[in-house]
């Protein structure tokens, strides 16, 4: 496989960034995924920490080199994520359990799968228009469907932030899957935050990316992003892809795959020790640490 990747989370004007992002891949497989956690003070970080980090380890451990059935993948491990989360509400005497949406994509055989469950997008864009974009589970964007709300207002909308999916509630999640989408030469996959989406228009984001490289273009959207939003805005967060399987040269940050063993994987996870906790105590962080450690591995099938 050949493709560029870009992969960033900003804190914005928040006091702590409860968004995680992480990408994998082997020499056949690669996977991206973005949460946002909800929960207030600790408990949104480790929600989406539990999120990111279960489906990147599941993929490490499955992905040998490629998943048999990425949909059934995606399907299962988000699944496990709600079930990891309810683990921790209970190890923790929660009254209820933290919440996260999640957005995560598989990409082997020049085909893409995605699902995803609350309010992060994924945009696949492809020669400056917007091919596919996941439905936001949403409050908001049920007036929209209705046509109550016009597409352009949903950011300034005040149920903008009612999500009615996701994982950790009470319900279990509904993971919306895509169908199997076949992958053009330069098309970009953007899975993203609301803090990305919310103050940017679709035109922008496209445009963006049609003046220039991915590694430009994505941090020049999150500046925009940032910007727009001012001192409020929200964490912001993004992997971004573009597919370069038979690109005649080489693109801007190009990763190439093929020198991989069949049993290598790559990872770009951050460490919940690394991340910024300027509210947490060493002690809060290394007890959340081993409490999502422990929520995750009664989810992961034991070695024989």
């Amino acid at each position: 496989m050949r493709f560029s990747i870009f992969q960033e989370s900003r804190k914005g004007g928040r006091e702590a960034n409860e968004d995680r992002t992480s990408y994998a891949y082997t020499r056949d497989a690669l996977l991206m995924v973005v949460a946002d956690g909800m929960g207030g003070h600790l408990h949104g970080e480790v929600a989406s920490q539990i999120a990111v980090q279960l489906l990147t380890e599941a993929f490490q451990r499955e992905a040998k080199p490629k998943l048999a059935d990425p949909t059934g993948f995606l399907q299962k491990s988000i699944t496990d994520a709600h079930f990891a989360l309810g683990e921790y509400a209970n190890a923790r005497s929660l009254i209820e359990s933290p919440r996260t949406t999640c957005v995560a994509c598989v990409v082997q055989d020049s085909t893409a799968y995605w699902a995803h469950a609350g309010d992060s997008r994924l945009y696949h864009i492809r020669q400056g228009r917007i091919q596919a974009q996941t439905r936001d589970h949403s409050r908001v964007q049920m007036l929209v469907d209705q046509g109550r709300v016009r597409e352009e207002a949903v950011a300034a909308h005040p149920d903008r932030n009612k999500i009615f999916n996701c994982i950790g509630a009470t319900a279990l999640p509904q993971v919306e899957l895509s169908k199997a989408t076949p992958l053009r030469e330069d098309d970009t996959l953007i899975l993203c935050t609301d803090g990305l989406w919310g103050p940017l228009t679709g035109k922008l984001i496209t445009g963006t990316l049609m003046k220039s490289d991915l590694m430009k273009a994505i941090p020049a959207l999150l500046e925009l992003a940032e910007l727009r939003a001012g001192a409020d805005s929200d964490n912001i967060s993004v992997v971004a892809m573009t597919w370069a399987e038979t690109h005649p040269g080489a693109l801007a940050g190009e990763v190439s795959t093929r020198t991989l063993r069949r049993d290598g994987v790559t990872t770009q996870l951050e460490d919940f020790s690394k991340a910024d906790h300027s509210d947490l105590t060493d002690a809060e962080i290394e007890q959340a640490i081993e409490e999502i450690r422990a929520a995750i591995r009664k989810h992961t099938p034991q070695k024989r």
